[in-house]
């Protein structure tokens, strides 16, 4: 079976694990979710620091899931400068067929969309903004700015329709 990866990257609240559990949901059973928060806070409780435990396991999941499942999603914040070289060695280790997509919101919508979730009391605005990383492209071949104006729907089609 000839796998393929799907990665959902962007700011805290911006919609990555909406958008990757949608996904999930529609291509249905054999697709794993590799989630940065469920590796990293729920299963490992460590911080997001550089060398965390969470990198290595993240990368295995998901170099585990090549020939074994159809699709592969990894979702995640994963900042360019701390993930950056493990997720393009994924992309190469899964021949290229991979798909890349980065939420370039503006940090009033990633606001706006924070509060709107169960999540806006576990931090708020102020979190949001001492985490803030604008412009954080990976820059490899094909990776899509999801923007402001893109709906959770028109999102979730663009990228069925991709892959």
């Amino acid at each position: 079976m000839e796998s393929t990866l799907i990665i959902i990257r962007g700011n805290s609240g911006s919609g990555k694990t909406t958008t990757a559990k949608r996904l999930q949901q529609h291509l249905g059973r054999g697709t794993l979710l590799v989630s940065q928060d469920v590796v990293r806070r729920d299963m490992l409780k460590v911080q997001d620091r550089d060398g965390n435990l969470s990198m290595d396991l993240i990368r295995q999941i998901t170099e585990y899931g090549r020939g074994k499942c159809e699709h592969v999603i990894v979702e995640g914040i994963f900042s360019e400068q701390r993930y950056g070289d493990m997720i393009r060695e994924l992309i190469q280790f899964y021949n290229g067929k991979a798909h890349s997509y980065y939420y370039d919101l503006s940090f009033q919508e990633t606001v706006r969309r924070h509060n709107s979730r169960s999540k806006r009391t576990e931090f708020g605005e102020d979190s949001l903004r001492d985490w803030w990383n604008a412009e954080d492209y990976l820059r490899v071949d094909g990776e899509v700015q999801l923007t402001d104006e893109m709906t959770q729907d028109e999102i979730v089609e663009m990228i069925l329709n991709q892959i």
